[in-house]
């Protein structure tokens, strides 16, 4: 068996940082699934009693996962291809902030919510997703930005 491969340099810190919290909210996120699938078949009452909740709560799941992957994306393209650093970390702070706050304002809006209403931590959800489509912007501009070299 031979031995794994080394990266020839060691990954920007920020980029780093997007990489591990990504990996993290995908295994966070997708035990969180096997989570809500058992109290689907439990018939958990707290759960399958609240359409609201259960629609919140597989929204949370859902978006933690999906900016997970974005996380680990970001990290892998922005160390690559976005070549000012304070940019960089700037871009990679906006997307670590942004992304968990968008599942936990969907998880936490499915508890004390009303049936037809979530609860005020809801508002949670637009920050986050704000901050995670500037932090996917910045890149963007840089990919799409012509390089010189």
């Amino acid at each position: 068996m031979s031995k794994p491969s080394r990266p020839s340099e060691p990954m920007d810190p920020a980029c780093l940082a997007c990489l591990r919290l990504g990996w993290t909210m995908i295994a966070v996120f997708l035990v969180g699934g096997l989570v809500l699938e058992s109290f689907h078949f439990v018939k958990l009452p707290f759960y399958e009693d609240s359409r609201l909740r259960r629609e919140l709560w597989t929204l949370a799941h859902a978006h933690g996962t999906l900016l997970g992957a974005i996380n680990v994306i970001f990290a892998l393209t922005a160390a690559r291809h976005m070549s000012e650093g304070a940019r960089r970390a700037r871009a990679a702070a906006l997307l670590r902030f942004g992304a968990p706050l968008v599942p936990v304002g969907f998880f936490l809006g499915g508890f004390g919510a009303a049936e037809g209403d979530p609860s005020l931590f809801v508002v949670l959800v637009p920050i986050g997703g704000g901050l995670c489509a500037v932090a996917v912007a910045m890149l963007a501009r840089d990919l799409l930005r012509p390089r010189t070299e």
